[in-house]
């Protein structure tokens, strides 16, 4: 079966072909074309100097001698050998800078590059050309036997090579520095991974398909040494592509691993003595190998690794990974691949765990977000099963917070499951009912049996969730809500309710990502708070009467 990647082909070519227009054919055209003007106007000069036709082109160009060969052929081999040694000189520095800033692999990457070795081959047979034809001139002096030999095709062939090597300088240098431009740098390695994931089976030897296994694997370890150097140096624009490319690598590989070859899913030979692989047992590497996921697996891994990484360095980079984390979820759904979105839904959970270790509240604020945002679409594309598991963690982690007194991620993971209630009811999920139970124990510790009093916060999001069903005209599952709340303190029930109603604005006062209030209520719904809140006894709800004491 033939991968249909044609659009991301014909786009590619374009781009190639504007890039050898900008870097080659226009400045080679310009610097042509001032050349000759410039010999022109100088010839024509000169011809006045002398006389109009006393010397023609063909008397000037056409003529030469031994000696005039011999004094010509001297200087240009010079030319030429110095073209050469500084064309390698400063394409050997700039190469080295941009290992050592990005990743040491990028000197095999610009030495493997086809038009880099054409200019340098180009270079160096322009050099050895010129001096074997500066050999072969004899002049015919001192009694030699041969008499003088001129040759003067050699002489011009070496001109019009010599003139070539200096107008190609400059676009080469130009080449040069956009091959090691680090948009193109990332897009290289990217496109290396993708060709050699996504290289359809044709009859290939084992060893040729460990062999492609070991290239788009350090495709992707490629894409992580800069992330994190560039992390070192706080680029933050490139360590963002950088995550960027990784992403789309998988993206692009997941729609189509139906069809490659099922020798590309295991995991053995060289790929096996990975590090990422050769620590884990081998249990474990079957599971990987039987679930074809190891791909997607080791690209997470880089994430992770990036991802502790800028928790302390580059706190920004954190959303960008799990947005990233995010996207391949989706294709994986989109493909009905179920073991890779397991293998997100771990790396998701792992991201959270990293976060409350460090006790990074907007690491895990930001990696919530995007989470939430998967559960939504496993709703969407019926995948009832995988939402309620990641409920079930959500929760975990609620309570793994409150434990640790980040009291604000638990409020923050209520409103999330407030909302993943709410796309289950519109999506007439059959997990809505269990959904809704795991939502309630929220703010209940696991590890004790009776019922603790509830946390604030998490109150509001189940009081706003009632507001939903009761805008839906759903007052049975409100009501589950009320009994689940019905033996907190009034106080307490007074001073949410005002808190809610309190609230009239969606327009959060800080920059965030979510750019919401949780506890905002649309009107529509904020006046079926009152209706919620008519359920308790009018005891618990009626404000406290204060006395006054007055002295005689």
């Amino acid at each position: 079966m033939r991968l249909d990647r044609t659009g991301d082909d014909a786009e590619g070519q374009r781009r190639g072909g504007m890039a050898v227009v900008r870097i080659w054919l226009r400045p080679l055209s310009y610097l042509l074309g001032v050349s000759m003007a410039a010999l022109a106007v100088v010839y024509l000069l000169d011809l006045a100097r002398y006389g109009a036709g006393q010397r023609s082109p063909w008397q000037v160009f056409g003529r030469m001698s031994a000696a005039d060969a011999e004094h010509i052929m001297g200087g240009i081999g010079e030319v030429i050998a110095a073209i050469l040694g500084i064309v390698i000189t400063v394409a050997s520095i700039i190469v080295q800078l941009a290992a050592n800033r990005y990743t040491p692999r990028i000197t095999d990457m610009f030495f493997r590059d086809r038009k880099n070795m054409l200019v340098i081959s180009f270079f160096v047979v322009s050099a050895v050309f010129s001096l074997w034809i500066n050999f072969s001139i004899r002049t015919g002096e001192r009694g030699a036997t041969g008499g003088s030999f001129v040759p003067y095709y050699g002489v011009l062939i070496t001109m019009g090579l010599l003139t070539v090597s200096l107008l190609m300088m400059a676009p080469y240098f130009m080449y040069v520095f956009d091959f090691l431009e680090p948009d193109n740098v990332v897009g290289r390695i990217k496109k290396n991974g993708v060709e050699q994931a996504l290289r359809p089976a044709g009859g290939e030897s084992d060893g040729a398909v460990d062999e492609r296994r070991v290239a788009a694997l350090s495709s992707l370890e490629q894409l992580a040494d800069v992330a994190l150097n560039a992390l070192d140096q706080k680029d933050k624009g490139i360590a963002s592509k950088t995550v960027d490319s990784l992403s789309e690598l998988v993206v692009s590989y997941l729609p189509h691993k139906k069809s490659l070859d099922p020798r590309w899913f295991q995991i053995r030979d060289r790929l096996a003595r990975d590090t990422d692989f050769v620590s884990m047992n081998a249990e474990a590497l079957d599971k990987l190998s039987a679930a074809r996921t190891w791909l997607e697996y080791k690209a997470l891994r880089q994430f992770l690794m990036v991802y502790r990484e800028a928790l302390t360095a580059m706190p920004d980079l954190i959303t960008r990974i799990a947005i990233d984390t995010r996207y391949i979820g989706q294709t994986a759904i989109a493909a009905g691949d179920r073991a890779a979105v397991a293998v997100v839904v771990k790396f998701f959970n792992t991201y959270m765990r990293r976060s409350l270790n460090a006790k990074d509240i907007a690491a895990a604020y930001n990696n919530l977000n995007q989470y939430r945002y998967l559960a939504e679409e496993l709703l969407k594309a019926g995948w009832g099963d995988q939402v309620l598991e990641i409920a079930r963690y959500f929760k975990y982690y609620a309570q793994t917070a409150h434990a640790m007194g980040l009291a604000f991620l638990t409020e923050t993971v209520a409103f999330d499951l407030c909302v993943v209630n709410e796309r289950a009811y519109d999506l007439h999920a059959p997990a809505r009912d269990e959904l809704l139970r795991i939502f309630l124990d929220v703010d209940k510790e696991a590890e004790l049996d009776q019922q603790e009093r509830s946390l604030r916060g998490v109150r509001k999001a189940q009081v706003k969730l009632a507001t939903y069903y009761l805008q839906k005209g759903e007052e049975v599952l409100a009501r589950k809500i009320y009994r689940d709340m019905r033996d907190e303190r009034p106080d307490r029930l007074r001073s949410i309710r005002a808190e809610l109603l309190a609230v009239t604005s969606n327009e959060f006062w800080e920059i965030n990502d979510r750019g919401a209030v949780f506890e905002y209520i649309e009107p529509e719904r904020r006046q079926l708070i009152h209706r919620f809140f008519e359920w308790f006894p009018s005891t618990a709800m009626r404000e406290p009467i204060r006395e006054e004491h007055t002295q005689e």
